[in-house]
Protein backbone atom coordinates (compact mmCIF):
# COMPACT_ATOMS: atom_id res chain seq x y z
CA UNK A 1 0.00 0.00 0.00
CA UNK A 2 2.65 2.34 1.04
CA UNK A 3 4.85 2.24 -2.45
CA UNK A 4 1.32 2.43 -4.41
CA UNK A 5 0.56 5.97 -2.44
CA UNK A 6 4.62 6.66 -3.09
CA UNK A 7 4.01 6.07 -6.55
CA UNK A 8 0.66 8.11 -6.52
CA UNK A 9 2.80 11.32 -5.24
CA UNK A 10 5.59 11.12 -7.62
CA UNK A 11 3.25 11.29 -10.28
CA UNK A 12 1.36 14.21 -8.82
CA UNK A 13 4.71 15.74 -8.59
CA UNK A 14 5.39 14.88 -12.25
CA UNK A 15 2.10 16.37 -13.20
CA UNK A 16 2.59 19.68 -11.76
CA UNK A 17 6.45 19.89 -13.00
CA UNK A 18 5.41 19.20 -16.59
CA UNK A 19 2.86 21.26 -17.03
CA UNK A 20 0.19 18.23 -17.44
CA UNK A 21 -2.29 19.38 -15.21
CA UNK A 22 -3.62 22.36 -13.73
CA UNK A 23 -3.84 22.55 -9.90
CA UNK A 24 -6.37 24.76 -8.22
CA UNK A 25 -5.37 26.80 -5.48
CA UNK A 26 -6.24 25.97 -2.07
CA UNK A 27 -7.96 29.10 -1.34
CA UNK A 28 -8.29 31.31 -4.26
CA UNK A 29 -6.11 33.97 -4.58
CA UNK A 30 -3.61 31.82 -2.50
CA UNK A 31 -0.21 30.74 -3.38
CA UNK A 32 -1.02 27.28 -2.32
CA UNK A 33 -1.87 24.81 -4.86
CA UNK A 34 -4.15 21.13 -4.30
CA UNK A 35 -3.43 18.51 -6.60
CA UNK A 36 -6.21 16.31 -7.48
CA UNK A 37 -4.34 13.44 -5.37
CA UNK A 38 -4.51 15.28 -2.58
CA UNK A 39 -8.06 16.84 -2.99
CA UNK A 40 -9.14 13.19 -3.39
CA UNK A 41 -7.68 11.84 -0.55
CA UNK A 42 -9.64 14.66 1.63
CA UNK A 43 -12.12 13.92 0.74
CA UNK A 44 -12.64 10.26 1.25
CA UNK A 45 -11.22 10.54 5.05
CA UNK A 46 -13.58 13.35 5.44
CA UNK A 47 -16.35 10.73 4.43
CA UNK A 48 -14.92 7.99 6.90
CA UNK A 49 -14.62 10.55 9.51
CA UNK A 50 -17.91 12.00 8.62
CA UNK A 51 -19.31 8.02 9.51
CA UNK A 52 -18.07 8.12 12.87
CA UNK A 53 -19.22 11.61 13.65
CA UNK A 54 -19.88 14.98 11.50
CA UNK A 55 -18.29 17.10 13.84
CA UNK A 56 -15.15 15.47 14.46
CA UNK A 57 -15.04 15.38 10.45
CA UNK A 58 -15.62 19.30 10.93
CA UNK A 59 -13.27 20.08 13.43
CA UNK A 60 -10.60 17.91 11.32
CA UNK A 61 -11.00 20.11 8.09
CA UNK A 62 -11.06 23.18 10.08
CA UNK A 63 -7.60 22.22 11.92
CA UNK A 64 -6.48 21.05 8.73
CA UNK A 65 -7.35 24.62 6.75
CA UNK A 66 -5.52 26.18 9.46
CA UNK A 67 -2.31 24.75 9.44
CA UNK A 68 -2.45 25.11 5.98
CA UNK A 69 -3.25 28.70 5.32
CA UNK A 70 -0.29 29.35 8.16
CA UNK A 71 2.34 26.91 6.46
CA UNK A 72 3.89 29.51 4.49
CA UNK A 73 4.59 30.97 7.79
CA UNK A 74 6.79 27.57 9.00
CA UNK A 75 7.87 26.45 6.98
CA UNK A 76 11.25 26.35 8.15
CA UNK A 77 9.41 23.96 11.04
CA UNK A 78 8.71 21.08 8.36
CA UNK A 79 11.48 18.60 7.54
CA UNK A 80 12.09 16.76 4.13
CA UNK A 81 9.74 14.30 2.81
CA UNK A 82 10.13 11.35 3.88
CA UNK A 83 8.67 10.17 0.55
CA UNK A 84 10.70 12.18 -1.64
CA UNK A 85 14.60 12.55 -1.71
CA UNK A 86 14.50 16.38 -2.30
CA UNK A 87 15.41 19.34 -0.22
CA UNK A 88 12.12 21.39 -1.89
CA UNK A 89 9.80 18.60 -1.05
CA UNK A 90 8.57 18.43 3.50
CA UNK A 91 6.04 16.76 5.09
CA UNK A 92 2.95 18.28 7.05
CA UNK A 93 2.53 15.76 10.07
CA UNK A 94 -0.82 16.10 11.56
CA UNK A 95 -3.44 14.36 13.52
CA UNK A 96 -2.22 11.31 12.18
CA UNK A 97 -1.57 12.47 8.50
CA UNK A 98 1.38 13.40 6.42
CA UNK A 99 0.81 16.16 3.69
CA UNK A 100 3.53 16.10 1.56
CA UNK A 101 4.10 19.66 -0.48
CA UNK A 102 6.39 20.74 -2.86
CA UNK A 103 8.10 24.49 -2.41
CA UNK A 104 8.14 25.83 -6.21
CA UNK A 105 10.77 29.01 -5.88
CA UNK A 106 10.31 29.88 -9.34
CA UNK A 107 6.50 30.35 -9.27
CA UNK A 108 6.76 31.40 -5.45
CA UNK A 109 4.11 28.78 -4.67
CA UNK A 110 3.24 25.56 -2.66
CA UNK A 111 2.05 22.56 -4.18
CA UNK A 112 -0.03 19.94 -1.28
CA UNK A 113 1.06 16.46 -2.89
CA UNK A 114 -1.54 14.16 -1.04
CA UNK A 115 -2.55 13.64 2.70
CA UNK A 116 -1.57 10.10 3.58
CA UNK A 117 -2.43 8.36 7.18
CA UNK A 118 0.87 7.72 9.02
Amino acid sequence: MENIQNIRLHKELENYLGSKVEFSPYYPGMSILASNLYKKQLKEILKLLEKDNASNAKSFELYLDTVIVNMQTKIKKYKQSIYFNDENIKDIENQGYTIPFYIDEKKKVYVLLGLLST
